[in-house]
């Protein structure tokens, strides 16, 4: 693995500061059953990095006491946390949202069988990764079979409301580029996966997020290893648009790791670069409980270009889907 870090940190990505904090992304391990190209936290099945009990009650005291509206539970694969469920469950009790970012075929690992009904059953939304709606594609990005399994997952969703009118069970997916370029607008992109999704296997969903890929991780190794990270960076930075800046996520949101430190975002995470605040420097979920994030500056660097280009991308999709997008890396 081919780190990046050191490609990334001098920038003149301009200065941003944190608004109002309403969402914690919280990064329950590393683990995962799958590992995929353009993973930005380099999971996969032999990583054993888990929050442990203790910290996920911390998470739990941090909602109450900031008043936070959104959990956002990521991985690896969350759900292979062994407190996966009491955290939902607990966070649900408090009035929370609830999002699991849920790789589809984890509903169907042994020992997960009853796992979309337990999403079902406590109201959990489910954002989930489907990079296309070719089986050839995404088996080539995620490995043989992977297709199938993600499409017996959506039905699975489907058969308990999820992504159905008038059900309140959210089903969102999430395209990524299977490369070096910047993803297709998403309006239109959401049709297309919705009229195909729906001819051939009758599955519904509510918004697809189509994200940019990030320089970091196995994803930016790939790019040094192919000679095509400069040309991935220049092409960010030439899509840079200034509009975006408001309403990126780090604004209102922050990511916590698996030992419950913190960053402002789940990039800054995987390159080490920990967030801000106040008397601490490397601040901890335990921090939150007596102070305030709001007004600290938050860490930059080139790898920001990829929230800012184009039509912008977060944790929720595209920024601004009108905008013009640059041409991919040739």
């Amino acid at each position: 693995m081919r780190p990046t870090l050191e490609l990334l940190v001098q920038t003149d990505f301009p200065a941003l500061r944190r608004q109002p904090l309403d969402t914690l992304q919280v990064n329950l391990g590393y683990k995962c059953n799958q590992s995929c190209l353009h993973c930005h936290v380099n999971a996969g099945p032999n990583r054993t990095e888990m929050m442990d009990g203790a910290t996920v009650d911390l998470v739990l005291q941090v909602l109450q006491a900031r008043r936070l509206t959104t959990l956002d539970l990521t991985g690896g694969a969350p759900e292979l946390n062994t407190h996966f469920r009491r955290l939902v469950v607990g966070a649900r009790a408090l009035g929370v949202r609830v999002i699991d970012r849920n790789n589809l075929t984890i509903l169907s690992e042994p020992g997960q069988e009853d796992l979309a009904d337990f999403l079902a059953a406590h109201g959990v939304e489910v954002t989930a990764s489907l990079p296309c709606y070719s089986p050839a594609n995404v088996d080539r990005q995620r490995g043989d079979g992977v297709f199938e399994r993600s499409i017996e997952g959506l039905r699975a969703l489907n058969a308990l409301g999820y992504g159905q009118d008038g059900s309140g069970l959210v089903l969102n997916l999430v395209y990524n580029p299977q490369g070096p370029v910047l993803p297709p607008p998403q309006g239109p992109l959401e049709a297309d996966y919705k009229r195909e999704l729906f001819q051939h296997f009758g599955i519904r969903f509510n918004q697809l997020y189509a994200l940019t890929n990030m320089p970091v991780q196995r994803f930016g190794s790939t790019l040094l290893s192919k000679g095509t990270f400069d040309s991935y960076m220049g092409l960010l930075k030439s899509a840079y648009r200034a509009e975006n800046l408001g309403t990126v996520m780090c604004r209102s949101l922050i990511s916590v790791d698996w030992l419950g430190h913190l960053y402002d975002c789940d990039f800054n995470q995987m390159l080490g670069l920990p967030a801000t605040l106040a008397g601490s420097a490397r601040p901890h979920l335990r921090d939150l409980l007596t102070q305030t994030a709001e007004g600290q500056p938050i860490r930059v660097a080139d790898h920001c270009y990829g929230c800012t280009a184009g039509q912008g991308s977060s944790c929720g999709g595209a920024l601004d889907e009108a905008a013009p997008l640059a041409r991919a890396v040739g």
